[in-house]
């Protein structure tokens, strides 16, 4: 008799007869046990049968995940995936419009499964639905479920987006294109157009064709804020694959496809798409959920990354319309027109032509063209001044003037400072990095002007050089003006103000000496104890506190994680899970439907790797599924979240984890399951905050000072709040 663990007890279903209880042994074919239910009901051809789920998923059970099955599990005898398969390829030719809808109804709910998905393929029903969709016979419901089965048959990745035709493509952005279109419809038909777009570069130029920002952008004007969302994904998918040479377009008729990515911007300036998202998504009246965020942190990021170009050219310094610029600022801050080549000698005009770039700011006073030959931040720092001087011109002189009238050593260099700002505005925006997969970090005071970089520039050189003035600086401080200056603007923006002017004021705020008052308050908090005797002790307990670091880590394995299994269409996304067994031998995993809510219990996970049977553990570049083509490939954050689990010969458990944090733990806990070193970047900082704690505790024990077993009752809000208090 085989051991109960390969035994699992379960009812079964079949319409119009009691359920059938019954023990499942897991060492038999699957064929056999379906030919033991049919026989118990007297049902023939028992190879025309298979078993199901019998939850909200449905999904057929195989030799692959019968594992899954659990003891109390409720399946359901039901049409072989092939047969039922066989069956709506039929049913979705009726000539009964009433028997379509259902047989596409059932079809859509039955896509979903990938064993169903793959036999409905290999009867070429991809290209039956694509027919359907061509022929435009179809609407409403009808066109909604057709759409709806193609994406989901689609998701499982089994057929290459390059094999659909130009009518197929044509025909679904003429969905989206329509003034009014059924919303499910529209949805579907954006999803399909953004998978389209993500999936192949010939496919991307046969989209851009039929699509415009003009087109889209009523999309953005609704209520539905799923459509929405769709709308704002397909333009960062266009972004995201827009070419990057330059090309003509036509004003008045803009299409994606003729657009180099350089003058995206001045598209998105043209069609008001910034100010439609603002008012219609960022301001309206909706929270704005997690994948609307994601899709605006996406657009905010490609936005800043078409400054990427200026930001890494080189300034010629024998380039002359390139000179003017820097003419143009000596014009605006000295109010002087450039002189004749008759007026004075040539070295009078170049003896003032470098006094003159001296109190600019520049670092090289007799050509001033060669400070902008530093990569980053190239000619986007020259573009910064020239937009500061003309659009700000009353503070652009004001700065200039003020700082050449000081001490030489007490000037605020303008050139130089302007040059270091934007090279670290850049580094903070990261301009130039591919958007993260799982951030949802966008800012809506970007969003609300056209100009909203050098906006943002004109806003943080007046904060230098207003903090120059107040450390007191010297040309020897820059580097320490500048640290302070990027401390406050971070700070500023984790507050995520909604406009500039609020960011405006929230530096106002963050004066010098409110910075040297936070940092006092966390140095105070971070206290490090540097005597001979501390610092013995703190070596001695050191392992104590390892050993519980790594008890913590493991005790995160045994709660588990919910992990994204990342593909090309972002929503679409499914789940798994994987958590350590509490004996910490086993580790358990399997796929979820959706984002589990707390803890996912072992029996439930169908899938068991032994930690023995683990042979090492590989992170970022060295994962298998970070090699693998594709844009993840290209992804630094993605790369810096991945790990992988190898076991036997050559099989791996890929992850990426949700966040850093996760990362560390994860990668911690396999380490110490492995017994190897924990390395990450989070064991030293927990190593050092309970070091500090336990040091603390310590020096307390020295004093006699009693520590309380429980923290002190919280006091309770008084009932009355009609009181004065009494200053004499």
């Amino acid at each position: 008799m085989p051991p109960p663990a390969d035994i699992v007890k379960v009812a079964i279903e079949w319409p119009g007869a009691f359920p059938k209880l019954m023990e499942i042994d897991q060492k038999k074919p699957l064929s056999a046990i379906i030919k033991e239910v049919c026989d118990g009901w007297n049902l023939p051809n028992p190879e025309t049968y298979s078993l199901q789920n019998a939850d909200s998923t449905n999904f057929y059970i195989t030799e692959k995940n019968r594992n899954n099955i659990k003891n109390g599990s409720i399946l359901r005898l039901t049409t072989s995936a092939a047969q039922m398969a066989q069956q709506l390829h039929e049913r979705i030719q009726s000539s009964s419009m009433d028997m379509k809808l259902d047989a596409l109804k059932d079809l859509a709910n039955s896509s979903r499964d990938i064993t169903f998905a793959q036999e409905f393929i290999n009867l070429d029903g991809i290209s039956l639905l694509t027919q359907m969709v061509e022929s435009g016979t179809d609407f409403g419901d009808l066109l909604s479920f057709t759409l709806t089965a193609f994406v989901e048959l689609m998701d499982h990745g089994i057929v290459s987006w390059d094999t659909f035709s130009v009518a197929f493509i044509k025909k679904i952005a003429s969905y989206v294109c329509k003034s009014a279109m059924d919303t499910a419809v529209l949805q579907r038909s954006l999803a399909i157009l953004e998978s389209m777009v993500l999936n192949s570069q010939d496919l991307y130029q046969k989209v851009a064709q039929e699509i415009t920002i003009g087109q889209l952008i009523p999309h953005l004007q609704g209520t539905d804020q799923d459509i929405q969302t769709y709308t704002i994904a397909v333009i960062n998918a266009l972004f995201l694959k827009a070419p990057e040479e330059k090309r003509q377009f036509d004003e008045e008729n803009v299409n994606i496809l003729d657009c180099p990515l350089t003058e995206m911007a001045h598209i998105l300036a043209q069609k008001q798409l910034r100010s439609i998202i603002l008012g219609n998504v960022i301001r309206s009246n909706k929270p704005i959920n997690d994948e609307m965020a994601h899709q605006l942190y996406v657009l905010q990021v490609l936005t800043f990354n078409l400054l990427e170009d200026r930001m890494m050219t080189k300034m010629d310094p024998q380039d002359q319309a390139q000179r003017d610029i820097i003419f143009e600022l000596r014009r605006i801050a000295f109010d002087v027109e450039c002189e004749s080549n008759n007026s004075g000698s040539i070295e009078k005009r170049k003896s003032m032509y470098t006094r003159d770039y001296k109190k600019l700011g520049f670092i090289n006073h007799v050509n001033p063209a060669v400070d902008f030959t530093q990569i980053p931040p190239g000619m986007l720092a020259l573009d910064n001044m020239l937009y500061f001087a003309r659009h700000h011109q009353d503070a652009y002189i004001r700065i200039v003037l003020e700082n050449s009238s000081r001490e030489d050593k007490h000037e605020c260099p303008f050139g130089r400072s302007s040059i270091e700002l934007t090279k670290m505005l850049c580094e903070i925006l990261k301009v130039g990095e591919l958007p993260s997969e799982n951030c949802h970090d966008f800012h809506p005071m970007f969003f609300t002007h056209d100009r909203s970089f050098e906006e943002f520039f004109c806003i943080c050189i007046q904060l230098l050089n207003k903090t120059w003035k107040e450390m007191r600086a010297t040309s020897e401080d820059f580097n320490k003006v500048m640290q302070v200056v990027k401390e406050q603007i971070t700070r500023a923006l984790t507050i995520k103000p909604n406009s500039l002017d609020q960011f405006k004021s929230r530096l106002q705020n963050l004066s010098y000496t409110e910075i040297l008052k936070l940092r006092q308050s966390e140095r105070m908090n971070q206290e490090d104890f540097q005597s001979r005797p501390i610092l013995e002790l703190r070596e001695k307990i050191q392992p104590e506190i390892m050993e519980l670091i790594k008890q913590q880590r493991l005790n995160r394995l045994c709660e588990g994680t919910c992990f994204r299994k990342i593909s090309s269409r972002r929503r679409q996304d499914k789940f798994w899970y994987c958590r350590l067994s509490p004996n910490h031998k086993v580790l358990h995993y399997g796929d979820l439907e959706e984002s589990p809510q707390g803890e996912v219990p072992h029996d439930s996970l169908q899938d068991k790797l032994p930690v023995a049977d683990i042979k090492a553990v590989v992170t970022g570049k060295d994962c298998p599924h970070m090699k693998e083509k594709g844009a993840l490939k290209q992804n630094k954050e993605v790369l810096e979240l991945a790990f992988s689990v190898l076991y036997e010969s050559d099989e791996y458990l890929n992850f990426i984890a949700p966040d850093k944090h996760e990362y560390c733990v994860w990668t911690d806990g396999l380490n110490a399951l492995l017994g190897k070193e924990m390395t990450s970047e989070f064991t030293r900082s927990d190593m050092d905050t309970l070091l500090n704690m336990e040091m603390k505790l310590r020096l307390l024990d020295l004093e006699n000072i009693q520590i309380p077993e429980v923290p002190p009752p919280i006091p309770k809000e008084p009932s009355n709040y009609d009181f004065v208090y009494d200053c004499n």
